[in-house]
């Protein structure tokens, strides 16, 4: 019988496209799950039901306008340097250099471990946001509670964005305003009326954007202000330090005082408040281009080493200008002679570039409150990118709320100290810590020294929280007596 079919010869199109499948290489994120499988054995792995291609969140392929490690590394640096830089040479005054340069870099790593465990577990069980993998790992009810955590945070970061605003344009109790300055007194100086028009004029048009990768221009303009902030201190600490006219520091702890034990109790929760960005991991990684575990980890640890640099040196050179005399919002020190030429507009440079720093941080951290608050509220609904009205909104109504907010609230050493001890110590150490260690449990993808990490994470969390608490209800108490 005669056939229709014809012999396929062996240097044919299809054997070589047969070999050349054989010769790819897995992607990041099949070799990540690949990886995942060889620990926690095939079935678990197939248990997962791991479709890549169904969720975003870890999907290895590139996706048309994502970020690239550039953007993702502004967008996390913004996320951690903003207000809380101020707050950072007031807490070197209570801890001394020794002990505050040590807080600094070991919260600094115990961060980065948090975020690289986060980022695992949220790849390995496709979870989308931060709730969502607080949810595998402890339930429906943690989730609320942590994204109220993030809720309280966010918001109280951008009502300190706002008072540093004010403090800065219009003046404080003891400090003088650059508009006080520039013009004298006048209608044009009010405090609340000044950062309304910030608001809507800046703000409000840079919140409504849906895509937080839109904000990776602002969020670079964002760091070199803040590294002109850190480069200018530094250079007239360094002046001042040759000319020998900064007075000793203090190296370690005062003990010496009721008073100055309360405030080390309440600055510990503030340092702890510098590193916290968990609630954005997840958004940026998301549009992160050829996202990986691996790429997201780069992503970490650059932004760490960058950050550790920044605020190291801001509190350094911020205690040593200004000494015992250094405010919670170290901003409003620079309305005085700093002892060197051009004093007048380096103080001007200092104060206005900050500010200028502040409203460009302030949208990715209202990105993440919204898209919170949404998920909180509209649970199920569309995503706001595809519901401008909802979206709309709820940047409108949250933008409201915190300014009411910033009206109320005396000080960012009040906001800190607070934040510090309850929403940010959970939402940076606290859930990470129970995340791996419930999930790794699950998974069997915890190693020993993983573990013991997370032990410590998690106590210190929770002494830290106590501690923090504690020592704001005591300092409430004494400053009422």
């Amino acid at each position: 019988m005669d056939s229709s079919y014809s012999v396929i010869s062996k240097n044919s199109n299809v054997e070589l496209q047969k070999q050349t499948t054989k010769l790819l290489p897995p992607s990041d994120e099949e070799s990540f799950v690949n990886d995942t499988r060889s620990l926690v054995g095939y079935q678990e792995a197939d248990d997962l039901d791991f479709d890549i291609s169904n969720y975003p969140l870890v999907n290895g392929k590139s996706s048309q306008g994502g970020s690239g490690i550039h953007g993702a590394v502004f967008n996390l640096t913004t996320s951690i340097i903003g207000a809380g830089i101020m707050a950072l040479p007031a807490t070197m005054k209570v801890l001394g250099l020794v002990l505050g340069f040590v807080l600094i870099l070991l919260m600094a790593i115990l961060s980065e471990i948090s975020v690289e465990l986060l980022i695992r577990f949220s790849v390995l069980y496709k979870s989308r946001s931060y709730g969502e993998v607080v949810q595998f790992a402890m339930g429906r009810t943690a989730r609320v509670l942590s994204e109220i955590c993030i809720i309280v945070n966010n918001g109280g970061v951008l009502v300190v964005y706002l008072i540093i605003m004010g403090d800065v344009m219009s003046g404080s109790l003891h400090h003088i305003g650059v508009l006080d300055q520039w013009l004298g007194n006048g209608f044009w100086d009010h405090r609340k009326v000044l950062i309304l028009i910030v608001m809507v004029v800046f703000l409000a048009p840079l919140c409504a954007l849906n895509k937080i990768d839109s904000l990776s221009v602002t969020s670079a303009a964002s760091v070199a202000l803040a590294v002109v902030f850190v480069v200018v201190c530094f250079a007239v600490a360094a002046i001042k330090l040759v000319q020998g006219t900064i007075d000793t520091p203090r190296m370690s702890p005062d003990f010496s005082s009721k008073e100055a034990i309360l405030d080390l109790l309440v600055v510990i929760p503030i340092m702890s408040n510098a590193y916290v960005c968990h609630f954005n991991v997840q958004p940026i990684y998301n549009e992160l281009e050829g996202r990986s575990p691996h790429k997201m980890n780069k992503v970490g640890r650059i932004t760490t080493a960058i950050c550790v640099v920044v605020y190291a040196s801001t509190a350094i050179s911020g205690y040593l200008l200004f000494g015992l005399a250094t405010e919670a919002d170290i901003l409003t020190n620079f309305d005085q002679d700093l002892g060197i030429r051009f004093s007048s507009a380096v103080n001007y440079v200092v104060r206005i570039g900050y500010i200028l720093h502040l409203v460009l941080v302030f949208p990715v951290i209202h990105f993440s409150l919204r898209e919170t608050v949404n998920t909180l509220l509209f649970e199920g609904s569309p995503p706001l990118s595809e519901s401008k009205k909802r979206s709309l909104g709820l940047t409108l109504i949250l933008l409201a709320l915190i300014y009411i907010g910033s009206t109320m609230i005396p000080n960012i050493w009040t906001a800190f100290k607070f934040t510090g001890a309850t929403s940010a110590v959970s939402l940076g150490f606290t859930f990470p810590a129970l995340i791996a260690l419930r999930l790794g449990k699950q998974s069997n993808t915890l190693s020993f020294l993983e573990k013991s990490v997370s032990w410590l994470m998690l106590i210190l969390a929770v002494v830290v929280s106590i501690v923090g608490t504690v020592g704001n209800i005591y300092s409430i108490r004494s400053k009422s007596d």
